[in-house]
């Protein structure tokens, strides 16, 4: 099959999130990371549902999240590849063209100082991949369906981190 322009995968956006519970000081620590790590202030993220077991109810900030896009996401991705020692799990990976990494301590990756206020504190980052068509289906005014061969698969996603990014995958971390 040839290799045309609608087919090459690239990345549509990176998200970095911590997620903290209802633990406010934790929640402060986490906006602080994400502000240092990438110089943008986060979103708080808020709960919609009551779970009276956790103590959460509705309107109930719970972490917070940024989302990067363009160089900067791949700037990112440099870095979040470096913290991983250049090796993922194949358990990373999903079956629609997603990739999502747990990081345990913020200071692994490339560039990150350590902060005394914040301590250790990981984060969660997950990087979207997208085809050049996607928003077909997305977009609000007449939105269109995207044949099964236009999506991404895990093995695709696998073959774009290995040539783009020099990954390896294993199971030893």
């Amino acid at each position: 099959m040839k290799n045309t322009k609608m087919k090459e995968i690239r990345i549509e956006k990176v998200t970095l999130n911590v997620g903290a519970g209802k633990d406010q000081k934790v929640l402060e620590k986490g906006v602080k990371l994400l502000k240092n790590i990438t110089g943008i202030e986060p979103v708080k993220t808020i709960t919609y549902k009551r779970i009276q077991g956790w103590g959460l109810r509705p309107g109930l900030p719970i972490g917070c999240k940024i989302t990067l896009r363009g160089k900067e996401a791949h700037k990112m991705v440099e870095r979040i590849v470096y913290a991983k020692d250049d090796v993922f799990k194949e358990s990373f990976f999903d079956d629609n063209g997603n990739i999502s990494i747990g990081i345990s301590e913020y200071v692994d990756l490339k560039d990150a100082k350590y902060d005394v206020d914040i301590g250790m504190m990981g984060l969660q980052a997950n990087i979207t991949l997208m085809r050049p068509g996607k928003r077909v289906s997305t977009r609000k005014s007449r939105p269109g369906k995207i044949g099964k061969s236009h999506k991404i698969t895990k093995e695709e996603a696998i073959n774009f981190m290995k040539e783009n990014f020099k990954v390896k995958i294993g199971d030893q971390q």
